[in-house]
C-alpha cells in the first residue's frame, strides 16, 4: 500500500511538472520563432514544401493561424486557391527552349523574375527582428522588389536605407490629410519610387482565428477610421502629393479598375488581401481578366491571391498580369529561415517557373497569355496549404500521431518510431 502511494505521488508531481511545462509554452506562444531556430544556419530547402514545413515547426499555433488564415468563414481564401486550380496549361513540345527569359517590368525597373514580395505588415517584426529590412534585402538580392507597408518595422527609413535600389511604399491611412502628407513626404524623402494605396481595408476583415486565440495582431498605430472615409479624390492628391506613380491595391472589379485608371493610377493591383477582409468575395484569379480588359493596356497590371507555386505565377501572368506578389509564402519563408529562407524561396520559385515555361514550350513570358490556359475541374479539396500536398500528408499524419498518443496507453514510444 506505501509502495502505491508512493507511485501515485511521484505520478502525481510528474503530472504537475508536465502541466507546469505546458503552461510556460503556451504563455511563450506570442514569441512565434525560438531563439534557437533564429539563431540556426537554415538548411538547404529542396522544395517549397520544406520552407512551408519549417514554418510551421517554427511559428506559434497563433501566429501560424494568424498569417495563414482568413476571415469569417475562410471561403475567399479557398476561392483564391480554386480559382488557380481550375486553370490547366497547355503543353506545345519540340519548341527550343534552352534559353528561357523570365525577366519583366514593373513601372521601368527591370525584375529577374515576374514575382515581388507583397506588403506584409507587423507580422514581420514578430518573426525577425529586422523585419521589414529582411524583406527588402531578400528581394534585392534575387533581383526584385518589394512593397514595404505603413506597419511594418523597424520603420520606412530604416528599411529603405538597408538596400540600394529603391522599394515601394504601401499606405494605411492612419489620420487626416497633415498625418498622410508628412508620412508621404517621409517616403519620397526615403527614396521610394512609387506609392501603393490599400484601398480593400476601409474596415478591418473579422478573421476568426486570431479572435478565437485571443491574438490581438493589428496595426497598432493611429486612427483606423480615416481609412474608412478613403475616396477617390483622396488617393489623387497623394498621388499628387508624393510626385511618384500611384499603385492602387484591393481592386476586384471592372468598374474600379476603370475608375483607378481615370484617377491617375499607373498600376492596377489585383488583390484580396489573402483572402483576409470581404468573405466570400471572388478568388484573385477569377477576376483579373475582367479587370485587364478594363484597364485595356492604360496601366500595369499586378496580382495576388493563393499564389503558392510557379505554376500559379505562369496562370496568373497569362491572364494578364506584369507580376505577382508573395505574401503568405513571404511570411512562411521568413518564418522558415530569416534572409536566408526568403532568398531561397525566390530561388526556387524561379526554378519552377523556369521549369513550368520549358514544359510548355515558351521561352519569354511575353508570349503568354489565355490561350495558354484551359478551365479544368479541380482535383483537390482547396485550402491556405492546398498546393502542398507533401506538406498536407506530413500534417495529417501528425495529428494522427497525436490522437494516438492521447488515446492508448504507451502509444507515446510507438508513435515516436513511425
Amino acid at each position: 500500500m506505501a509502495r502505491t502511494a508512493r507511485l501515485t505521488e511521484n505520478r502525481r508531481r510528474a503530472a504537475g511538472k508536465k502541466m507546469t511545462a505546458r503552461n510556460r509554452s503556451r504563455a511563450k506562444s506570442a514569441t512565434p520563432v525560438t531563439d534557437a531556430a533564429r539563431a540556426a544556419a537554415p538548411p538547404e530547402f529542396a522544395t517549397l514544401q520544406e520552407i512551408v514545413l519549417a514554418a510551421r515547426r517554427n511559428l506559434s499555433p497563433e501566429l501560424w493561424d494568424h498569417l495563414s488564415g482568413g476571415s469569417d468563414s475562410e471561403t475567399t481564401l479557398i476561392r483564391n486557391r480554386q480559382a488557380l486550380d481550375a486553370l490547366a496549361l497547355r503543353q506545345r513540345v519540340l519548341v527550343d527552349v534552352s534559353a528561357i527569359d523570365t525577366t519583366t517590368t514593373l513601372l521601368g525597373q527591370t525584375l529577374s523574375i515576374p514575382v515581388f514580395l507583397a506588403p506584409v505588415g507587423a507580422f514581420l517584426g514578430l518573426v525577425h527582428p529586422d523585419g521589414a529590412k529582411t524583406v527588402a534585402r531578400a528581394a534585392v538580392a534575387r533581383g526584385t522588389t518589394a512593397f514595404v507597408s505603413t506597419a511594418a518595422k523597424p520603420g520606412i527609413e530604416e528599411t529603405a536605407a538597408a538596400v540600394s535600389e529603391p522599394l515601394i511604399f504601401q499606405l494605411y491611412v492612419r489620420g487626416d490629410r497633415a498625418w498622410v502628407g508628412d508620412i508621404l513626404d517621409r517616403a519620397r524623402g526615403a527614396g521610394y519610387r512609387a506609392l501603393c494605396v490599400t484601398v480593400d481595408r476601409n474596415f478591418y476583415g473579422r478573421r476568426d482565428r486570431d479572435l478565437v486565440s485571443r491574438v490581438a495582431v493589428r496595426e497598432g498605430f493611429g486612427d483606423p477610421r480615416y481609412q474608412a472615409m478613403l475616396d477617390w479624390e483622396e488617393v489623387a492628391w497623394m498621388k499628387e502629393r508624393m510626385g511618384v506613380p500611384l499603385i492602387l491595391k484591393g481592386i476586384a472589379t471592372a468598374e474600379d479598375a476603370r475608375l483607378a485608371v481615370e484617377h491617375g493610377a499607373e498600376v492596377v493591383y489585383v488583390s484580396n488581401h489573402g483572402g483576409r477582409q470581404l468573405d466570400h468575395g471572388q478568388g484573385s484569379a477569377e477576376v483579373l481578366s475582367e479587370v485587364v480588359d478594363a484597364v485595356a493596356g492604360r496601366a500595369e497590371v499586378l496580382a495576388d491571391g493563393g499564389v503558392q507555386r510557379g505554376t500559379d505565377i505562369v496562370k496568373m501572368l497569362a491572364l494578364g498580369a506584369r507580376a505577382v506578389g508573395l505574401g503568405k509564402l513571404l511570411g512562411w519563408a521568413l518564418a522558415a529561415g530569416g534572409e536566408a529562407g526568403l532568398v531561397r524561396m525566390l530561388e526556387l520559385m524561379e526554378t519552377e517557373i523556369r521549369t513550368a515555361l520549358g514544359l510548355m514550350g515558351v521561352t519569354s513570358l511575353r508570349e503568354l497569355g489565355p490561350s495558354w490556359l484551359r478551365s479544368a475541374p479541380p482535383l483537390a479539396a482547396a485550402g491556405a496549404t492546398s498546393a502542398f500536398s507533401y506538406f498536407e500528408e506530413r500534417r495529417r499524419a501528425e495529428e494522427v500521431r497525436r490522437v494516438v498518443t492521447r488515446r492508448r496507453p504507451g502509444a507515446r514510444l510507438r508513435a515516436r518510431l513511425v
